[in-house]
């Protein structure tokens, strides 16, 4: 890759503010911990896996903000609240908590450091996954195919090569011809903006349409396989995943096209039964109603904006880890 999504060095998170592309390649140096929120909530960090990877850098910084032990918990339960979908950010910020509480008698720069050690394992894990999800995802994938993703689930989603595409990297590398259409992934056009911004780096062949278009490109026979990422997958196998996935796992087991999911084994949170007891986090009504500073719909309109849907397991043909694949419905 010939960007990166986020790293940590000289007592600073670096990130890669995704509100920003395709336009401007812009890397943000974040010092406060309320900084480090303010970008995972604005989605300028955002993919499940990346957000973790930053939320455990994010500890860090907070630590170095605090004055005592007490604050600095303080500071922790205000980056793990500060989106509730993906299990990642909890799941990162869980760890350097109890880090924290195992460690009470030592400084803060002390703790910092064990934090920082961790952190840098959380990244360096994250980088191992992905490769390994690349690898076993590649052996469904067949020399020719046609796929369809939806929203980013890439290298600017996680600290790696990504969930859903680093399968399709991985399919590349192994000299597959392969071509990718990308749902342009409403309200905030990530497949747009990102996917294909993504791919085009990596010279994928990669074909941009809106996402009230992927029912007639399978109906035309020019999907293969369906591969999406994940925020959440529950330990029944539901997956909560960007808005609109669900739509594509219908239409996919409609027209009996397989549907991939691929996700880190951190991503799956055996502690919620099904997809119903995930809370789903609501959105700002302006990321519907305006775009790019643009009106796009009446003053006063209602609007319901839900970042992410739950599609059922049993729409759900294979999930891709870096452990393995998983067969969810097979008896």
């Amino acid at each position: 890759m010939n960007f990166y999504t986020l790293k940590f060095e000289d007592e600073k998170l670096i990130l890669l503010d995704q509100t920003q592309l395709p336009g401007k390649e812009v890397y943000l140096d974040l010092t406060d911990y309320r900084d480090i929120i303010e970008a995972i909530k604005m989605l300028r960090v955002r993919g499940a896996p990346a957000i973790g990877v930053a939320a455990a850098y994010g500890c860090v910084v907070a630590c170095q903000n605090a004055d005592d032990f007490e604050e600095m918990m303080k500071y922790l339960e205000e980056i793990r609240i500060a989106r509730p979908t993906a299990v990642n950010l909890a799941w990162a910020v869980d760890q350097m908590k109890d880090i924290a509480n195992s460690n009470k008698e030592k400084s803060l720069d002390q703790i910092r450091e064990l934090f920082l050690e961790k952190a840098q394992q959380i990244h360096k894990d994250d980088e191992e996954m992905c490769r390994k999800m690349g690898e076993n995802g590649a052996e469904l994938i067949k020399d020719g195919m046609s796929i369809l993703t939806h929203c980013n689930a890439g290298a600017l989603a996680t600290a790696g090569m990504g969930t859903a595409l680093a399968v399709i990297y991985a399919a590349a590398r192994q000299g597959k011809k392969i071509k990718v259409y990308a749902d342009e992934t409403r309200p905030l056009l990530q497949g747009a903006r990102l996917t294909t911004w993504e791919l085009m780096q990596e010279n994928i062949d990669v074909t941009l349409n809106t996402d009230n278009m992927a029912a007639s490109l399978m109906q035309k026979g020019m999907i293969d396989c369906v591969i999406v990422g994940a925020d959440r997958v529950t330990k029944n196998f539901d997956v909560v995943n960007k808005i609109g996935t669900y739509g594509v796992a219908v239409l996919a087991k409609h027209h009996n096209i397989p549907f991939y999911v691929a996700i880190p084994w951190s991503t799956y949170d055996e502690n919620t039964p099904a997809g119903e007891d995930v809370e789903i986090e609501m959105r700002d009504p302006e990321e519907v109603t305006n775009w790019s500073g643009v009106r796009t719909a009446p003053e006063g309109v209602n609007v319901y904006s839900p970042a992410f849907d739950v599609t059922p397991h049993e729409l759900v043909t294979a999930i891709i880890t870096d452990t393995g694949i998983v067969y969810p419905n097979k008896k």
